[in-house]
């Protein structure tokens, strides 16, 4: 027991270093203080006993006491996703890594950033929900730090594991995301994150805080009949709001003078608020295996529950009302717009699988949804009402077979009664050339309500309160991808939509709420390559879209392209690893959608184009046992030539940056 105790000595050093230096960074709000605090001291107190535990209960032994225990693989560490897609913890340094090294976590090819670490996106390309059956909740904005049912991964592991990731930020404050998961015995594994975020960025009134805990758990009996698995997860995400740029300051900006190359000196439309989304949520998927195929049957029946409950809160909060810009108000100081949604889904299925003729869902599924405001709004000859409540019945199916290698799946469900319409329909097939090459194509068919926030909105601001009778939004794509490891990786997707549904200004030049009578076409392709030279390589990625009808509404590039050279090797005896170079990112000129901070959600407008600059970084990643270190410098082409590029009317591009972080894992 000697050397766990010096490994969970260890592993506490650094948690209660990080945490301690991300706590007393910046003035962090009480409840987020005492909620990390509560999390680091459970850590900190239970690490050896649960180390101990693990040892006792299956996990690794001590290497003192059995000196021949081989160190469980990598290959044992394994990470599991809500489609029970199973892989395991990576901790080699890629081209990919570098690419996912950023708050979201993912790979941000096509999205454009805006300055500040926490703040929101704007889109270079276009991704529509296959499956989509009911309205989502709005503040669409807000939610690209939303961790969704499909963000959260379930885990199976030998010894107790924990990763932790740091990154710097723009000026004060730092980003900090921390996971710790452990397997109490083969049956039982829980897990525990948080995510924080605190950076104040570059310009006036752009502070962010994030702050996401997530907890996880899975259980299986001991006969292994009856499995459940179910997470919790609580969202705090702060913006300051600032409108972009005064009218002065935007030509500031655009000639590049030199004495507000310190950007805080820029005058912003306003400086006196911020918006919030809030959400918490509890998930359950459970079932019991009434037979499992042997040698007497190749049958297996399956009864499953799928329980979800989700609440959600949108708050924008003002000191002083912007008439000039929102137009007029109800109140001109201190106010606050509030909205809630809160929902219920449940799911019962059955599955019947058989080797011959494969497995088959049948799934039945009720949610209750209730979404709103405190108040009604009443003008003359109409009434805005302050809620949007009911219930929605469906019913749906799936199946999933290997034919003559082709590996086929279909899903779709439909509302058969309640307050919304809906339907989807989606049929996927791949087929393996052979080990190097693999071809899928499919179809996807939906139809559903706008969100929430276009069906019904209340604001301080009278342009902001309306109740529309939108009809469905109907959409159908066909796509296909081919991954191939000698030739190259290749995706098309080409959508059809009736009834696009979107935010732009109206005859007032004020934002609403409007449905497209006319079709919108859409084509989308995606291309990437890597090419190995030995110790270079060179990794590309181009992407072209193409709005055939509709064009007017849907603002897209037509070309993006990132290009990435850089150097690779081992060295001091191959104790550390490195890959050091340069990211080449270009998108072509486009009318970038604007940003309204009142609704958390972009608009479309076609008067201004932005983009048709290039976007060049540094990078110096090196591996080192299972740290990953970063190192990166952004935009360091601005160094030459200045910045005054946008990621959206008034928004400005970041400048360069120095960058500094670490991914660690601990096996335990």
């Amino acid at each position: 027991m000697i050397e766990i105790a010096k490994k969970a000595s260890i592993w506490r050093l650094f948690l209660f270093n990080a945490f301690g230096k991300f706590i007393n960074s910046k003035n962090l709000n009480l409840r987020k203080v005492v909620l990390m605090k509560n999390l680091i001291f459970f850590l900190f107190l239970f690490s050896p006993a649960m180390i101990f535990a693990q040892t006792a209960l299956g996990g690794a032994p001590d290497t003192e006491s059995t000196k021949d225990t081989v160190k469980p693989p990598i290959s044992a560490y394994k990470i599991i996703s809500i489609e029970n897609d199973t892989t395991f913890v990576d901790t080699t340094l890629t081209i990919e890594k570098n690419y996912k090294f950023n708050y979201l976590r993912k790979d941000n090819f096509e999205l454009l950033p805006f300055s500040n670490t926490g703040q929101t996106y704007n889109r270079l390309g276009i991704g529509f929900e296959p499956e989509k059956l009911y309205p989502e909740f709005g503040a669409q904005a807000r939610h690209y730090g939303f961790l969704e049912v499909d963000d959260i991964y379930y885990y199976h592991v030998p010894t107790p594991f924990t990763e932790a990731y740091y990154k710097t930020v723009p000026e004060q404050g730092q980003q900090l995301d921390v996971l710790f998961t452990i397997n109490t015995s083969d049956r039982l594994n829980f897990s525990a994150a948080y995510k924080g975020v605190r950076a104040l960025g570059r310009y006036q009134n752009v502070l962010t805080s994030t702050g996401i805990f997530r907890f996880g758990l899975t259980y299986k009996t001991l006969d292994k009949k009856y499995h459940l698995r179910t997470h919790f997860v609580s969202h705090s995400l702060l913006n300051q709001e600032n409108g972009g740029f005064s009218e002065l300051a935007l030509q500031q900006y655009i000639d590049k003078e030199e004495e507000f190359e310190d950007r805080s000196l820029l005058e912003m439309n306003f400086e006196n608020a911020e918006s919030t989304l809030y959400g918490k949520r509890f998930y359950l998927d459970h079932y019991y295996d009434v037979a499992t195929p042997d040698s007497l049957s190749a049958n297996a029946l399956r009864v499953g529950h799928i329980f979800k409950h989700d609440y959600k809160k949108y708050e924008f909060v003002q000191t002083q009302a912007e008439n000039l810009i929102f137009g007029p108000s109800f109140q001109e100081a201190n106010f606050s717009d509030r909205v809630r949604l809160t929902e219920f889904y449940n799911q019962a299925y059955v599955q019947w699988s058989n080797k011959t003729l494969g497995k088959v869902k049948a799934k039945a599924a009720v949610k209750n949804f209730e979404y709103g405001y405190n108040t009604f709004y009443i003008r003359e000859n109409d009434t805005i009402n302050n809620k949007l409540s009911g219930s929605n019945y469906s019913i749906g199916g799936e199946y999933e077979k290997s034919i003559s290698g082709f590996d086929i799946k279909a899903d779709a469900m439909l509302n058969l009664a309640g307050d919304f319409t809906g339907s989807y329909f989606a049929a996927h097939a791949g087929y393996s050339l052979d080990d190097e090459n693999r071809l899928e194509f499919g179809v996807n068919q939906n139809s559903h309500m706008p969100n929430y926030n276009f069906l019904l909105y209340q604001s301080n601001y009278i342009n902001y309160n309306w109740q529309n009778e939108f009809v469905n939004v109907n959409t159908q794509s066909i796509y296909g991808e081919l991954r191939s490891q000698k030739l190259l990786n290749i995706e098309g997707r080409l959508t059809q939509i009736q009834n696009y549904t979107y935010f732009t200004e109206g005859e007032d030049s004020l934002v609403k709420p409007f449905q497209a009578g006319d079709q919108v076409r859409y084509l989308k392709l995606k291309a990437s390559k890597r090419f190995d030279f030995g110790l270079f390589a060179i990794d590309n990625t181009l992407m072209y879209q193409n709005v055939l009808d509709g064009a007017s509404l849907l603002n897209v590039p037509e070309f993006v392209t990132r290009n990435s050279l850089y150097y690779k090797d081992h060295w001091f005896d191959k104790a550390l690893y490195l890959q050091t170079g340069f990211t080449f990112k270009y998108f072509t000129e486009f009318n970038a959608n604007a940003y309204d901070p009142v609704l958390a959600e972009f608009y479309v407008q076609n008067s201004a184009e932005f983009g048709n600059y290039p976007i060049v970084n540094f990078f110096f990643n090196a591996k080192v046992d299972q740290t990953r270190i970063f190192l990166q410098l952004d935009h360091l082409n601005s160094l030459i030539d200045g910045n005054n590029n946008f990621v959206a009317p008034g928004y400005p591009y970041s400048d360069f940056l120095l960058r500094f972080g670490l991914v660690w894992n601990f096996f335990l």
